[in-house]
Protein backbone atom coordinates (compact mmCIF):
# COMPACT_ATOMS: atom_id res chain seq x y z
CA UNK A 1 0.00 0.00 0.00
CA UNK A 2 0.95 3.58 -1.35
CA UNK A 3 1.57 6.06 2.04
CA UNK A 4 -0.55 8.52 2.20
CA UNK A 5 -3.55 6.35 1.60
CA UNK A 6 -6.35 4.91 3.66
CA UNK A 7 -5.20 2.27 5.59
CA UNK A 8 -7.18 -0.69 8.62
CA UNK A 9 -8.12 0.59 11.60
CA UNK A 10 -5.57 0.03 14.91
CA UNK A 11 -6.04 -0.28 18.60
CA UNK A 12 -6.01 3.55 19.91
CA UNK A 13 -8.52 4.23 22.47
CA UNK A 14 -7.39 6.44 25.16
CA UNK A 15 -5.88 9.86 24.49
CA UNK A 16 -4.69 12.72 26.50
CA UNK A 17 -5.17 16.01 25.61
CA UNK A 18 -2.77 18.61 27.00
CA UNK A 19 -4.35 22.19 27.39
CA UNK A 20 -8.29 23.25 26.99
CA UNK A 21 -8.11 26.34 24.90
CA UNK A 22 -9.69 26.27 21.05
CA UNK A 23 -7.05 23.03 20.06
CA UNK A 24 -7.69 21.45 22.75
CA UNK A 25 -11.51 21.83 22.81
CA UNK A 26 -11.50 21.02 19.06
CA UNK A 27 -9.42 17.68 20.09
CA UNK A 28 -11.70 16.74 22.31
CA UNK A 29 -14.62 16.85 19.90
CA UNK A 30 -12.70 15.31 17.28
CA UNK A 31 -12.03 12.55 19.73
CA UNK A 32 -15.49 11.75 20.55
CA UNK A 33 -16.74 12.10 16.61
CA UNK A 34 -14.18 8.72 15.97
CA UNK A 35 -15.10 6.92 18.87
CA UNK A 36 -12.06 7.80 21.38
CA UNK A 37 -11.63 7.99 25.21
CA UNK A 38 -10.57 11.92 25.22
CA UNK A 39 -8.72 13.35 29.02
CA UNK A 40 -7.72 16.94 29.14
CA UNK A 41 -5.62 18.22 31.49
CA UNK A 42 -6.41 22.13 32.21
CA UNK A 43 -3.86 23.94 34.70
CA UNK A 44 -6.41 26.51 35.54
CA UNK A 45 -9.72 26.81 36.27
CA UNK A 46 -11.63 27.52 33.19
CA UNK A 47 -11.62 26.84 29.36
CA UNK A 48 -10.40 29.59 26.80
CA UNK A 49 -6.52 29.62 26.88
CA UNK A 50 -5.69 32.82 24.90
CA UNK A 51 -8.88 33.91 24.79
CA UNK A 52 -9.81 34.04 28.79
CA UNK A 53 -8.84 37.51 29.70
CA UNK A 54 -7.28 37.75 33.59
CA UNK A 55 -6.15 41.36 35.38
CA UNK A 56 -2.94 39.90 35.92
CA UNK A 57 -0.56 37.61 34.29
CA UNK A 58 -0.48 33.95 35.06
CA UNK A 59 2.29 32.11 35.15
CA UNK A 60 2.25 29.08 32.08
CA UNK A 61 -0.96 30.40 30.81
CA UNK A 62 -1.28 32.91 27.92
CA UNK A 63 -2.18 36.54 28.82
CA UNK A 64 -3.63 38.79 26.58
CA UNK A 65 -4.57 43.11 27.71
CA UNK A 66 -8.46 44.03 27.61
CA UNK A 67 -9.06 45.68 24.99
CA UNK A 68 -7.83 42.47 22.38
CA UNK A 69 -10.10 42.10 19.71
CA UNK A 70 -10.07 39.24 16.81
CA UNK A 71 -8.64 40.19 13.28
CA UNK A 72 -10.07 37.45 11.73
CA UNK A 73 -13.98 37.71 11.62
CA UNK A 74 -16.60 35.46 12.48
CA UNK A 75 -17.71 33.67 9.36
CA UNK A 76 -14.00 32.97 8.85
CA UNK A 77 -12.94 31.85 12.46
CA UNK A 78 -15.79 29.48 13.43
CA UNK A 79 -15.22 26.05 14.57
CA UNK A 80 -16.78 24.09 11.02
CA UNK A 81 -19.93 22.69 11.95
CA UNK A 82 -20.91 25.56 14.85
CA UNK A 83 -21.21 28.94 13.36
CA UNK A 84 -21.24 32.05 15.62
CA UNK A 85 -24.90 33.33 16.50
CA UNK A 86 -26.04 35.91 13.64
CA UNK A 87 -25.96 38.41 16.61
CA UNK A 88 -22.24 38.78 16.84
CA UNK A 89 -20.14 41.09 15.49
CA UNK A 90 -17.99 40.57 12.09
CA UNK A 91 -14.88 41.21 14.37
CA UNK A 92 -15.62 40.15 18.36
CA UNK A 93 -13.73 41.86 21.87
CA UNK A 94 -11.82 38.81 23.41
CA UNK A 95 -15.00 38.72 26.08
CA UNK A 96 -17.49 37.76 22.64
CA UNK A 97 -14.97 35.06 22.03
CA UNK A 98 -15.02 33.65 25.24
CA UNK A 99 -18.89 33.60 25.32
CA UNK A 100 -18.74 31.58 21.87
CA UNK A 101 -15.90 29.03 23.48
CA UNK A 102 -17.99 28.08 26.30
CA UNK A 103 -21.34 27.91 23.85
CA UNK A 104 -19.69 25.39 21.98
CA UNK A 105 -18.20 23.47 24.47
CA UNK A 106 -21.83 22.99 26.53
CA UNK A 107 -23.37 22.58 23.05
CA UNK A 108 -21.47 19.31 22.42
CA UNK A 109 -20.79 18.02 26.00
CA UNK A 110 -17.20 19.03 26.58
CA UNK A 111 -16.79 20.31 29.78
CA UNK A 112 -16.85 16.28 31.53
CA UNK A 113 -13.85 15.08 29.79
CA UNK A 114 -11.91 18.28 31.14
CA UNK A 115 -9.77 18.22 34.26
CA UNK A 116 -9.35 21.75 35.63
CA UNK A 117 -6.64 23.01 37.94
CA UNK A 118 -4.69 20.04 37.03
CA UNK A 119 -0.74 20.49 35.53
CA UNK A 120 0.64 17.86 33.53
CA UNK A 121 4.41 18.01 34.65
CA UNK A 122 5.69 14.88 32.76
CA UNK A 123 5.41 13.11 29.57
CA UNK A 124 7.53 10.53 28.17
CA UNK A 125 7.08 7.12 26.15
CA UNK A 126 6.99 4.01 28.03
CA UNK A 127 9.41 1.43 28.11
CA UNK A 128 7.60 -0.66 24.80
CA UNK A 129 6.86 2.17 23.15
CA UNK A 130 8.69 1.01 20.17
CA UNK A 131 5.31 -2.00 20.46
CA UNK A 132 2.16 -0.27 22.14
CA UNK A 133 3.50 3.56 21.27
CA UNK A 134 1.65 4.43 24.63
CA UNK A 135 3.17 7.14 26.73
CA UNK A 136 3.00 7.88 30.90
CA UNK A 137 1.89 11.49 31.78
CA UNK A 138 2.05 12.59 34.83
CA UNK A 139 0.14 14.89 36.71
CA UNK A 140 -0.29 17.10 39.83
CA UNK A 141 -3.16 18.49 41.19
CA UNK A 142 -3.15 20.22 44.65
CA UNK A 143 0.23 19.27 45.52
CA UNK A 144 -1.48 15.34 44.62
CA UNK A 145 0.54 14.02 41.80
CA UNK A 146 -0.86 11.56 39.57
CA UNK A 147 0.08 8.68 36.88
CA UNK A 148 -1.58 7.35 33.53
CA UNK A 149 -0.91 5.73 30.60
CA UNK A 150 -2.72 7.14 27.24
CA UNK A 151 -2.25 5.30 24.23
CA UNK A 152 -1.94 9.26 22.32
CA UNK A 153 -1.32 12.08 23.36
CA UNK A 154 -2.05 15.97 21.87
CA UNK A 155 -0.08 18.77 22.89
CA UNK A 156 -2.90 22.11 22.57
CA UNK A 157 -1.01 23.91 25.19
CA UNK A 158 -0.21 26.80 22.54
CA UNK A 159 2.18 29.14 22.19
CA UNK A 160 1.75 32.77 23.53
CA UNK A 161 3.01 31.20 27.04
CA UNK A 162 6.95 31.87 27.51
CA UNK A 163 8.01 35.59 26.36
CA UNK A 164 10.50 36.21 24.10
CA UNK A 165 12.45 39.41 26.04
CA UNK A 166 15.47 40.19 24.35
CA UNK A 167 17.01 42.54 26.84
CA UNK A 168 20.36 41.61 26.01
CA UNK A 169 19.81 42.98 22.82
CA UNK A 170 19.65 46.38 23.97
CA UNK A 171 22.83 47.49 25.52
CA UNK A 172 22.43 49.87 28.32
CA UNK A 173 18.98 48.57 29.47
CA UNK A 174 20.19 47.99 32.76
CA UNK A 175 21.17 51.55 33.61
CA UNK A 176 17.58 52.87 31.89
CA UNK A 177 15.46 54.26 35.40
CA UNK A 178 12.35 54.10 33.98
CA UNK A 179 9.93 51.16 33.75
CA UNK A 180 10.89 48.06 31.53
CA UNK A 181 8.60 45.22 31.03
CA UNK A 182 6.90 42.47 28.50
CA UNK A 183 3.74 42.65 26.67
CA UNK A 184 1.96 40.15 28.38
CA UNK A 185 2.20 41.96 31.13
CA UNK A 186 0.23 45.06 29.76
CA UNK A 187 -3.56 45.15 30.80
CA UNK A 188 -4.71 48.20 30.22
CA UNK A 189 -3.87 52.08 29.52
CA UNK A 190 -4.97 54.09 32.77
CA UNK A 191 -1.12 53.87 34.31
CA UNK A 192 0.13 55.24 31.32
CA UNK A 193 -1.73 58.86 32.01
CA UNK A 194 0.59 61.35 30.61
CA UNK A 195 3.59 59.32 31.01
CA UNK A 196 6.46 59.31 27.44
CA UNK A 197 6.22 55.64 26.27
CA UNK A 198 8.43 53.26 23.99
CA UNK A 199 7.00 50.25 22.76
CA UNK A 200 9.54 48.17 20.89
CA UNK A 201 7.88 45.43 18.16
CA UNK A 202 5.52 46.74 15.02
CA UNK A 203 3.52 43.57 15.21
CA UNK A 204 -0.09 42.92 16.50
CA UNK A 205 0.21 43.52 19.73
CA UNK A 206 2.41 46.25 19.73
CA UNK A 207 0.86 48.09 17.10
CA UNK A 208 -2.68 47.64 19.30
CA UNK A 209 -0.70 48.83 22.14
CA UNK A 210 0.61 52.02 21.02
CA UNK A 211 -2.40 52.90 19.31
CA UNK A 212 -4.42 52.43 22.87
CA UNK A 213 -2.02 54.33 24.37
CA UNK A 214 -1.55 57.25 22.41
CA UNK A 215 -5.05 58.34 23.75
CA UNK A 216 -3.63 58.86 27.33
CA UNK A 217 -0.02 58.90 27.27
CA UNK A 218 1.65 62.03 26.60
CA UNK A 219 4.10 60.45 23.50
CA UNK A 220 4.07 57.11 22.17
CA UNK A 221 6.83 55.82 20.13
CA UNK A 222 6.48 52.84 18.10
CA UNK A 223 10.05 51.27 17.36
CA UNK A 224 10.61 48.64 14.21
CA UNK A 225 13.38 46.66 13.12
CA UNK A 226 12.03 45.68 9.57
CA UNK A 227 8.86 47.48 9.27
CA UNK A 228 5.69 45.73 8.24
CA UNK A 229 2.23 46.08 6.07
CA UNK A 230 -0.40 47.21 8.07
CA UNK A 231 -4.47 46.40 6.87
CA UNK A 232 -7.81 47.77 7.71
CA UNK A 233 -10.37 44.74 8.95
CA UNK A 234 -12.53 46.48 6.75
CA UNK A 235 -12.13 45.80 3.08
CA UNK A 236 -13.59 46.71 -0.11
CA UNK A 237 -17.05 48.10 0.01
CA UNK A 238 -17.17 47.32 4.02
CA UNK A 239 -16.94 43.56 3.65
CA UNK A 240 -14.37 42.11 6.14
CA UNK A 241 -10.96 41.62 4.60
CA UNK A 242 -10.40 38.10 4.74
CA UNK A 243 -13.62 37.01 3.20
CA UNK A 244 -12.58 39.06 0.55
CA UNK A 245 -9.11 38.24 0.17
CA UNK A 246 -8.81 34.08 1.54
CA UNK A 247 -10.30 32.71 -1.64
CA UNK A 248 -9.66 29.60 -3.42
CA UNK A 249 -9.52 31.61 -6.82
CA UNK A 250 -7.01 34.25 -4.94
CA UNK A 251 -4.97 31.32 -4.29
CA UNK A 252 -5.04 29.19 -7.97
CA UNK A 253 -4.34 33.11 -9.25
CA UNK A 254 -1.36 33.84 -6.80
CA UNK A 255 0.42 30.23 -7.93
CA UNK A 256 -0.54 30.88 -11.80
CA UNK A 257 0.80 34.08 -12.25
CA UNK A 258 4.74 34.47 -13.34
CA UNK A 259 6.81 35.33 -9.59
CA UNK A 260 7.50 39.53 -10.75
CA UNK A 261 3.83 39.78 -11.27
CA UNK A 262 2.37 38.42 -8.38
CA UNK A 263 4.86 40.23 -6.45
CA UNK A 264 4.10 43.68 -7.93
CA UNK A 265 0.05 42.52 -7.54
CA UNK A 266 0.96 41.96 -3.69
CA UNK A 267 2.53 45.49 -2.91
CA UNK A 268 0.36 47.53 -4.63
CA UNK A 269 -2.93 46.02 -3.08
CA UNK A 270 -0.54 46.01 0.40
CA UNK A 271 -0.52 49.53 -0.36
CA UNK A 272 -3.90 50.82 -1.58
CA UNK A 273 -5.12 51.89 1.89
CA UNK A 274 -2.36 54.41 2.40
CA UNK A 275 1.61 54.26 1.05
CA UNK A 276 3.38 52.97 3.72
CA UNK A 277 6.93 54.98 3.03
CA UNK A 278 5.26 57.68 3.70
CA UNK A 279 4.26 56.46 7.38
CA UNK A 280 7.79 54.85 8.16
CA UNK A 281 6.35 51.34 7.78
CA UNK A 282 7.47 49.90 4.48
CA UNK A 283 9.32 46.79 5.29
CA UNK A 284 12.80 45.76 4.73
CA UNK A 285 11.38 43.19 2.19
CA UNK A 286 8.10 44.25 0.66
CA UNK A 287 7.40 41.15 -1.43
CA UNK A 288 7.82 38.43 1.67
CA UNK A 289 4.46 37.39 2.65
CA UNK A 290 5.19 37.45 6.32
CA UNK A 291 1.83 38.54 8.16
CA UNK A 292 1.20 41.79 8.30
CA UNK A 293 -0.79 44.18 11.10
CA UNK A 294 -4.28 44.28 11.37
CA UNK A 295 -5.00 47.67 13.05
CA UNK A 296 -7.69 50.34 11.81
CA UNK A 297 -6.09 53.29 13.79
CA UNK A 298 -2.83 53.44 13.89
CA UNK A 299 -2.06 55.41 10.46
CA UNK A 300 -4.14 58.00 11.81
CA UNK A 301 -2.72 58.27 15.56
CA UNK A 302 0.55 58.49 12.86
CA UNK A 303 -0.88 61.08 11.15
CA UNK A 304 -1.95 62.74 14.05
CA UNK A 305 1.16 62.89 15.69
CA UNK A 306 0.50 60.99 18.78
CA UNK A 307 2.43 58.13 17.93
CA UNK A 308 5.74 58.58 16.21
CA UNK A 309 7.53 55.50 13.94
CA UNK A 310 11.22 54.84 14.80
CA UNK A 311 13.77 52.28 13.98
CA UNK A 312 14.98 49.79 15.51
CA UNK A 313 16.63 50.73 19.60
CA UNK A 314 20.65 51.02 19.34
CA UNK A 315 20.73 51.44 23.04
CA UNK A 316 19.56 52.98 26.35
CA UNK A 317 20.67 55.22 28.59
CA UNK A 318 19.66 56.46 32.18
CA UNK A 319 16.66 58.25 30.90
CA UNK A 320 16.55 58.03 26.89
CA UNK A 321 16.23 55.88 23.65
CA UNK A 322 18.96 56.25 21.11
CA UNK A 323 18.18 54.55 17.97
CA UNK A 324 19.40 53.18 14.77
CA UNK A 325 19.35 56.73 12.10
CA UNK A 326 21.11 58.38 15.53
CA UNK A 327 18.00 60.03 16.57
CA UNK A 328 17.72 60.39 20.47
CA UNK A 329 13.60 60.81 22.32
CA UNK A 330 14.72 61.57 25.78
CA UNK A 331 12.73 61.48 29.31
CA UNK A 332 11.24 58.00 28.44
CA UNK A 333 8.72 56.90 31.12
CA UNK A 334 7.82 53.18 30.25
CA UNK A 335 9.80 50.62 27.65
CA UNK A 336 7.16 47.93 26.23
CA UNK A 337 8.30 45.09 24.83
CA UNK A 338 6.46 43.17 22.39
CA UNK A 339 8.38 41.41 20.89
CA UNK A 340 6.99 37.77 21.28
CA UNK A 341 6.75 34.26 22.45
CA UNK A 342 9.29 31.49 22.39
CA UNK A 343 7.31 27.96 22.35
CA UNK A 344 8.46 25.74 24.21
CA UNK A 345 7.32 21.92 26.35
CA UNK A 346 8.88 21.55 29.47
CA UNK A 347 6.45 18.50 30.48
CA UNK A 348 7.95 16.21 27.49
CA UNK A 349 11.42 14.96 28.92
CA UNK A 350 12.65 14.24 25.85
CA UNK A 351 12.72 17.26 23.79
CA UNK A 352 14.09 15.83 20.64
CA UNK A 353 11.03 14.48 19.84
CA UNK A 354 9.78 17.85 18.87
CA UNK A 355 12.95 19.29 18.17
CA UNK A 356 14.59 16.53 16.37
CA UNK A 357 16.92 18.57 14.29
CA UNK A 358 19.04 21.56 14.76
CA UNK A 359 17.26 22.59 18.15
CA UNK A 360 14.40 23.63 15.73
CA UNK A 361 10.39 22.18 15.40
CA UNK A 362 10.16 19.81 13.28
CA UNK A 363 7.00 18.37 12.53
CA UNK A 364 5.73 16.55 9.44
CA UNK A 365 2.46 18.81 8.20
CA UNK A 366 3.29 20.98 11.43
CA UNK A 367 1.51 18.34 13.78
CA UNK A 368 3.58 15.03 14.01
CA UNK A 369 7.34 14.49 15.06
CA UNK A 370 8.47 12.35 12.14
CA UNK A 371 10.79 10.23 13.74
CA UNK A 372 8.59 8.43 16.29
CA UNK A 373 8.92 4.34 15.84
CA UNK A 374 4.82 5.07 16.49
CA UNK A 375 2.47 7.43 15.62
CA UNK A 376 0.65 8.57 18.66
CA UNK A 377 1.61 12.06 19.40
CA UNK A 378 0.29 15.24 17.41
CA UNK A 379 0.89 18.99 18.48
CA UNK A 380 -2.16 21.06 17.24
CA UNK A 381 -2.35 24.72 17.04
CA UNK A 382 1.67 24.93 16.67
CA UNK A 383 1.21 27.23 12.88
CA UNK A 384 -0.02 30.97 11.83
CA UNK A 385 -0.92 32.00 9.01
CA UNK A 386 -3.54 34.59 7.27
CA UNK A 387 -6.68 32.24 8.46
CA UNK A 388 -7.99 31.81 11.50
CA UNK A 389 -6.16 29.33 13.97
CA UNK A 390 -9.95 27.62 14.92
CA UNK A 391 -10.62 25.91 11.86
CA UNK A 392 -6.77 25.14 10.94
CA UNK A 393 -6.76 23.09 14.43
CA UNK A 394 -9.88 21.51 14.21
CA UNK A 395 -8.58 20.17 10.15
CA UNK A 396 -5.29 19.86 12.04
CA UNK A 397 -7.12 17.38 14.89
CA UNK A 398 -9.10 14.98 12.55
CA UNK A 399 -5.96 14.72 10.86
CA UNK A 400 -3.81 13.39 13.76
CA UNK A 401 -6.64 11.17 14.86
CA UNK A 402 -6.72 9.59 11.37
CA UNK A 403 -3.18 8.87 11.94
CA UNK A 404 -3.65 7.83 15.46
CA UNK A 405 -6.50 5.07 14.81
CA UNK A 406 -4.06 3.86 11.32
CA UNK A 407 -7.17 5.44 9.07
CA UNK A 408 -4.17 7.16 7.30
CA UNK A 409 -1.25 5.51 6.75
CA UNK A 410 2.24 7.61 6.80
CA UNK A 411 4.95 7.51 4.19
CA UNK A 412 8.35 6.31 5.57
CA UNK A 413 10.32 8.94 8.08
CA UNK A 414 12.75 9.59 4.92
CA UNK A 415 9.74 11.02 2.28
CA UNK A 416 8.31 13.30 5.91
CA UNK A 417 11.63 14.91 6.27
CA UNK A 418 11.82 15.25 2.77
CA UNK A 419 8.75 17.17 2.73
CA UNK A 420 9.57 18.79 6.10
CA UNK A 421 12.61 20.45 4.02
CA UNK A 422 10.42 21.11 0.90
CA UNK A 423 7.97 23.35 2.71
CA UNK A 424 11.18 24.99 5.30
CA UNK A 425 12.53 25.76 1.34
CA UNK A 426 8.73 27.59 0.01
CA UNK A 427 9.07 29.29 3.40
CA UNK A 428 11.97 31.21 3.19
CA UNK A 429 10.81 32.13 -0.32
CA UNK A 430 7.79 33.42 0.60
CA UNK A 431 8.05 34.85 4.36
CA UNK A 432 11.48 35.30 4.70
CA UNK A 433 13.16 32.58 6.95
CA UNK A 434 13.01 28.83 7.01
CA UNK A 435 12.09 28.07 10.44
CA UNK A 436 8.72 30.41 10.77
CA UNK A 437 5.22 28.87 11.80
CA UNK A 438 3.53 30.89 9.56
CA UNK A 439 1.76 28.57 6.57
CA UNK A 440 -0.43 29.70 3.10
CA UNK A 441 -3.87 29.16 4.70
CA UNK A 442 -5.84 27.76 1.88
CA UNK A 443 -2.79 25.50 0.56
CA UNK A 444 -2.00 24.02 4.18
CA UNK A 445 -6.23 23.04 4.49
CA UNK A 446 -6.58 21.40 1.53
CA UNK A 447 -3.27 19.58 2.24
CA UNK A 448 -4.84 17.99 4.95
CA UNK A 449 -8.30 17.64 4.00
CA UNK A 450 -7.12 15.88 1.04
CA UNK A 451 -5.68 13.19 3.07
CA UNK A 452 -8.47 12.49 5.36
CA UNK A 453 -10.86 13.22 2.57
CA UNK A 454 -12.85 16.06 3.17
CA UNK A 455 -11.39 18.79 0.95
CA UNK A 456 -14.99 19.72 -1.73
CA UNK A 457 -14.20 18.36 -5.29
CA UNK A 458 -14.80 21.00 -7.13
CA UNK A 459 -14.82 19.35 -10.72
CA UNK A 460 -17.98 17.69 -9.70
CA UNK A 461 -19.63 20.14 -7.23
CA UNK A 462 -19.28 22.69 -10.12
CA UNK A 463 -21.51 19.84 -12.44
CA UNK A 464 -23.78 18.86 -9.55
CA UNK A 465 -24.07 21.71 -7.33
CA UNK A 466 -23.27 25.21 -9.30
CA UNK A 467 -24.25 27.72 -7.00
CA UNK A 468 -22.80 26.12 -4.24
CA UNK A 469 -19.70 25.47 -6.13
CA UNK A 470 -19.10 29.58 -7.55
CA UNK A 471 -19.79 30.85 -4.02
CA UNK A 472 -16.95 27.90 -2.14
CA UNK A 473 -14.24 28.60 -5.07
CA UNK A 474 -14.56 32.22 -6.01
CA UNK A 475 -15.93 33.43 -2.62
CA UNK A 476 -14.64 33.12 0.82
CA UNK A 477 -12.83 29.75 2.08
CA UNK A 478 -14.76 29.37 4.92
CA UNK A 479 -14.44 26.44 7.58
CA UNK A 480 -17.87 25.04 6.71
CA UNK A 481 -16.30 24.05 3.12
CA UNK A 482 -14.40 21.27 5.29
CA UNK A 483 -17.09 19.75 6.77
CA UNK A 484 -19.10 19.36 3.13
CA UNK A 485 -18.11 16.07 2.51
CA UNK A 486 -16.27 12.73 4.08
CA UNK A 487 -15.94 11.59 7.99
CA UNK A 488 -16.97 14.18 9.94
CA UNK A 489 -19.56 15.98 7.61
CA UNK A 490 -21.86 18.03 8.65
CA UNK A 491 -25.61 18.35 6.86
CA UNK A 492 -25.53 22.32 7.74
CA UNK A 493 -22.09 22.81 5.98
CA UNK A 494 -24.12 23.81 2.20
CA UNK A 495 -26.85 26.09 4.01
CA UNK A 496 -23.64 27.74 6.35
CA UNK A 497 -21.95 28.29 3.22
CA UNK A 498 -24.59 29.70 1.32
CA UNK A 499 -25.90 32.26 4.02
CA UNK A 500 -22.21 33.62 5.41
CA UNK A 501 -22.88 36.69 3.70
CA UNK A 502 -26.69 37.58 5.03
CA UNK A 503 -25.24 37.02 8.68
CA UNK A 504 -22.30 39.25 7.51
CA UNK A 505 -24.22 42.02 7.16
CA UNK A 506 -27.33 41.23 9.53
CA UNK A 507 -24.43 43.05 12.39
CA UNK A 508 -23.97 46.10 10.29
CA UNK A 509 -27.17 46.83 8.38
CA UNK A 510 -28.74 48.15 11.83
CA UNK A 511 -30.09 51.00 10.22
CA UNK A 512 -32.42 50.40 7.73
CA UNK A 513 -31.17 52.19 4.44
CA UNK A 514 -32.87 51.88 0.66
CA UNK A 515 -30.16 50.20 -1.31
CA UNK A 516 -30.72 51.60 -5.15
CA UNK A 517 -28.13 48.83 -6.39
CA UNK A 518 -27.69 45.67 -4.45
CA UNK A 519 -24.33 44.41 -3.96
CA UNK A 520 -22.99 41.32 -4.85
CA UNK A 521 -19.66 40.46 -3.01
CA UNK A 522 -18.88 37.65 -5.89
CA UNK A 523 -18.99 40.53 -8.63
CA UNK A 524 -16.92 42.99 -6.79
CA UNK A 525 -14.55 40.45 -6.24
CA UNK A 526 -14.13 39.62 -9.77
CA UNK A 527 -14.22 42.95 -10.71
CA UNK A 528 -10.91 43.50 -8.33
CA UNK A 529 -9.79 40.48 -10.67
CA UNK A 530 -9.47 42.30 -13.57
CA UNK A 531 -6.16 43.77 -13.71
CA UNK A 532 -4.49 39.93 -12.69
CA UNK A 533 -6.35 38.33 -15.44
CA UNK A 534 -5.49 40.77 -18.29
CA UNK A 535 -1.60 40.63 -17.48
CA UNK A 536 -2.24 36.83 -17.11
CA UNK A 537 -3.72 36.70 -20.24
CA UNK A 538 -1.05 39.45 -22.48
CA UNK A 539 1.76 37.07 -20.40
CA UNK A 540 0.20 33.91 -22.16
CA UNK A 541 0.00 35.65 -25.79
CA UNK A 542 3.94 37.51 -25.29
CA UNK A 543 4.93 33.48 -24.78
Amino acid sequence: MRSGQLTAETMVQRVAIIGAGLSGLASIKCCLDEGLEPTCFERSNDIGGLWKFAEHAEEGRASIYHSVFTNSCKEMMCFPDFPFPDDFPNYMHNSKVQEYIRMYAKHFSLLRYIKFKTMVSSVKKRPDFSVTGQWDVVTNRDGKEESAVFDALMVCSGHHVYPHFPVDCFPGLNKFKGSYFHSREYKEPEKFKGKRVLVIGLGNTGSDIAVELSHTASQVYLSSRSGSWVMSRVWDNGYPWDMLTLTRFETFLRDALPTTISDWLYVRRMNRWFKHENYGLMPLNRTSRKEPVFNDDLPSRITCGTVVVKPNVKEFTETSAIFQDGTVQENIDFVIFATGYSYSYPFIEDNTIIKCRDNEVTLYKGILPPRLKKPTMAVIGLIQSLGAIIPTADLQARWAIRVFKGLYKLPPVNDMMKDIDEKMGKKLKWYGQSNTLQIDYISYMDELASAIGVKPNFPLLFLTDPRLALEAYFGPCSPYQFRLTGPGKWDGARNAILTQWDRTLKTTRTRVVHDSQKHVPFLNLLRVLVLPLLLLAVFLMIN
